[in-house]
């Protein structure tokens, strides 16, 4: 199994926010969660980050029921608490209460057979910001296009 093997990227949080800073958190998962992840099978589009008597917990993720679990699966909604460093947990908390910052989860990884959360600090963007950015997108892959197309 590769080391850092991406399993979700949020590419919805990279349209509505921008991301300033990234930290990297462990989960407290049960089994179910864990082959279903595994899978796939995790959906991040209504989540976010909240933190909570000094703990971070992802909010509002979507993991579906292990097809072979039995009745012990997990619920489906249910608050997941990430795994972070003390001095990160603070620092996270002075960024979203002093600054306004959101938490979002951009992407999912394995790393070293653990399955890791990457907790984005964001500001939200403006629709003006969503069409610069669009623009932005369009100008440089018509770019990428005519430079492909002048060295044939």
């Amino acid at each position: 199994m590769p080391l850092d093997k991406e399993i979700l990227n949020n590419r919805q949080a990279y349209h509505e926010f921008f991301i300033l800073d990234k930290f990297e958190a462990g989960a407290a998962l049960l089994g179910t969660e864990v082959k279903s992840i595994m899978v796939g099978r995790i959906q991040l589009k209504e989540s976010y980050v909240t933190i909570k008597d000094g703990e971070v917990w992802l909010m509002g993720a979507h993991i579906s029921h292990y097809v072979h679990g039995n009745i012990n699966n997990h619920d489906v909604l249910r608050p997941r608490k990430l795994l972070l460093h003390r001095n990160e947990i603070e620092k996270l908390e002075k960024e979203t209460t002093q600054k306004g910052m959101t938490l979002v989860v951009t992407s999912i990884y394995w790393k070293n057979g653990r399955i890791k959360f990457e907790v984005g600090v964001a500001k939200g963007k403006k629709l003006y910001d969503k069409r610069e950015t669009e623009t932005r997108k369009t100008v440089e892959k018509e770019m990428r296009q005519e430079l492909k197309q002048n060295l044939r």
